[in-house]
């Protein structure tokens, strides 16, 4: 019987790893990534952003952002000031607000009570194209601007997470 138990209990686990989605896609696991439905949740009660990561498996620019979004030690350390949300492929929200100057990918938005912010975008970049980044530093002085903006501290710790 004990046999039937572990082997039950087996299953349960592999069936859980199968299923269960790596949010990160890839752009560094080390980080803390949500679903958008949970972070904008998280969002409202926190008042943190949320940092929306839009690409594509497909795309050449993605491709070549990935790597050095996933190495950005400044990326991942800035991280627990927003609720990171990475939407690869059929994961990219339909509504249009979250293409407010196109659909082209890929494009990162801070979003903040539940609105795309127009006044966080890539400062320096393609004024056509102000939510594309096409390097981690880029990306950094967004998610500065945004810590200054909204005056974010780091969320504390709890007890289960020490």
């Amino acid at each position: 019987m004990a046999h039937v138990t572990f082997i039950v209990t087996l299953l349960v686990a592999v069936s859980t790893l199968c299923l269960s989605k790596d949010l990160s896609n890839g752009w560094n696991d080390k980080i803390k990534w949500q679903t958008l439905k949970d972070a904008l949740k998280d969002s409202e009660e926190t008042k943190r952003p949320v940092m929306l990561v839009i690409h594509k498996s497909w795309c050449g620019a993605c491709k070549a952002l990935k790597p050095k979004f996933e190495e950005s030690v400044d990326i991942e350390e800035l991280s627990p000031h927003f609720h990171m949300v990475n939407a690869l492929d059929d994961d990219e929200p339909k509504d249009s607000k979250y293409a407010p100057d196109g659909g082209y990918i890929p494009r990162i938005l801070f979003i903040y009570e539940g609105e795309v912010r127009d006044d966080l975008i890539h400062e320096g970049g393609n004024a056509k194209y102000k939510y594309y980044y096409h390097n981690p530093e880029g990306i950094v002085k967004t998610m500065k601007r945004a810590i200054e903006k909204f005056d974010l501290k780091p969320p504390s710790h709890t007890a289960d997470e020490l």
